[in-house]
């Protein structure tokens, strides 16, 4: 695979699959009001506009010639300048998927768990899951909790998101990890005390079985041209 530029002074990189080309790119242009105000992606959003809040998280991806593998990384559209770009592949949160044609897990989760109120973080709280479950289909907790370091909540609070990212986690023995994150012994007084009382009613927020299957096969393909 190689990149080849067409001109002395044109940058080609990739968005959502899509090619693209701009000649006498400016170097002080970040990524992130290139995708707002140039190609009118504006699920990314501007938060901070300092790297701080997680906001316009969007997925970077290379090839690296020396693994012959592609990288997928997380990272803030407003510190990024798009002439970092040349030959890398860039995903935002429309590229993955939308309720006109797929919804992607990650999105549907998020929403189903209640990980959502004001929606503002939710487009990066879910970039940032992306781009970790592109690495690590079934990551452990520790990796959840560092991919999701850098993201602000301000008003929904990080439990219900918590509990939607630990869906894709791989199972733990930990009871404070279990996917309905429920601690097992208040869990089991809750069964007991509606065995009792004949109480058929569900407790938990969320029907697991219900979600969407991760498919990795489904995914964006690293453009090769």
């Amino acid at each position: 695979m190689s990149f080849a530029l067409n001109g002395p002074s044109e940058l080609l990189f990739y968005v959502n699959g899509r090619k693209v080309t701009e000649k006498n790119a400016d170097p002080e242009t970040m990524l992130l009001p290139y995708l707002r105000k140039k190609l009118h992606l504006t699920g990314t959003k501007y938060g901070c506009g300092g790297g701080g809040c997680g906001a316009c998280t969007v997925m970077i991806s290379r090839f690296d010639p020396g693994t012959k593998k592609i990288r997928h990384y997380s990272a803030n559209a407003c510190l990024l300048p798009i002439c970092s770009l040349f030959g890398a592949a860039v995903t935002t949160v429309e590229g993955i998927g939308n309720t006109k044609t797929r919804i992607h897990p990650v999105q549907e989760r998020i929403a189903k768990c209640h990980g959502t109120q004001c929606g503002f973080c939710s487009p990066g709280m879910v970039m940032s899951l992306y781009s970790l479950l592109r690495n690590i289909p079934k990551p452990s907790m520790d990796q959840l909790m560092e991919a999701l370091g850098g993201n602000l909540c301000r008003c929904t609070g990080y439990r219900p998101i918590v509990d939607a990212c630990k869906t894709f986690c791989k199972a733990t023995d930990c009871c404070q990890s279990k996917e309905n994150g429920i601690h097992c012994l208040v869990q089991e007084e809750s069964e007991l005390l509606d065995s009792e009382q004949g109480n058929g009613t569900c407790e938990k927020l969320f029907q697991e079985e219900e979600f969407l299957p991760l498919d990795p096969t489904q995914e964006f393909i690293f453009p090769l041209n």
